[in-house]
């Protein structure tokens, strides 16, 4: 095995399109991905598939509200989420919640959660787990010429690689072992228009997305499925296993 780099951040997004949390300690790898990821979202049921997800592309407010996972409480035996407003008011995911973002959407909205032991996935867009790295986030940030804030991305992993050689690209179709969980690199990650919301101050700046789309074929990061389970921690090292 190959030693490509460590982990440097992690984050988790309980809720599709909202605010997430970083994640300072181990975090349990399941099948779905990481713990408590995209458990839930908001879905508009005159749709069908990912169009009918209702996310901050259209919504940009939700990402003023942040999700997290309550670690010791499960109801029903599913991770507990609990969500606070800008305002600083919390909310469970329940129809008082519902109601507060039924605010925002002229559609009639309505809220759906994935079970982690029914195989059925979550609200993820493609594979299990994103990852970025800091090389491919400093090269965007030169391209642009604006500081750039990595939330942009809702990347699970940010990824501190060694070699300067080294880029996420070429680690699809091969496997990463990271902790005690192993990943396939599955492909690209193609991006829309999230990425040009700043995630605090929902100011929307296109000239990024334009970049992504000219200079990197619209494609930043790379999605990854979980091949085994396992725990992943803050500055684990991060192997190429078939290099």
């Amino acid at each position: 095995m190959t030693i490509v780099g460590s982990v440097r951040e992690m984050f988790r997004y309980p809720v599709k399109s909202f605010a997430g949390e970083r994640l300072e300690s181990a975090c349990s790898i399941e099948p779905y991905g990481l713990f408590g990821d995209r458990l839930h979202a908001f879905i508009d049921e005159t749709k069908e598939g990912w169009n009918s997800f209702i996310t901050a592309r259209g919504i940009p407010a939700m990402l003023n509200y942040r999700a997290i996972i309550e670690e010791k409480s499960v109801e029903d035996g599913e991770p507990r989420v609990i969500v606070t407003a800008p305002d600083g008011k919390e909310y469970h995911w329940d129809e008082e919640l519902l109601q507060e973002i039924q605010r925002f959407a002229r559609m009639k909205i309505s809220m759906k959660s994935y079970r982690t032991e029914s195989g059925e996935g979550t609200g993820v867009d493609d594979s299990h787990i994103l990852i970025v790295t800091n090389r491919s986030l400093l090269k965007l940030e030169a391209l642009w010429g604006k500081k750039l804030d990595p939330r942009r991305f809702r990347a699970n992993l940010i990824v501190s690689l060694n070699d300067e050689e080294m880029g996420e690209a070429q680690w699809i179709g091969k496997r990463l072992s990271i902790g005690s969980a192993e990943l396939l690199i599955d492909k690209g990650c193609e991006r829309c228009s999230m990425i040009t919301l700043h995630p605090d101050s929902l100011e929307r700046d296109s000239s990024l997305l334009k970049i992504v789309n000219d200079k990197l074929n619209l494609t930043f990061g790379v999605y990854a499925s979980v091949v085994r389970t396992g725990v992943i921690a803050i500055g684990d090292e991060v192997r190429l296993t078939n290099p």
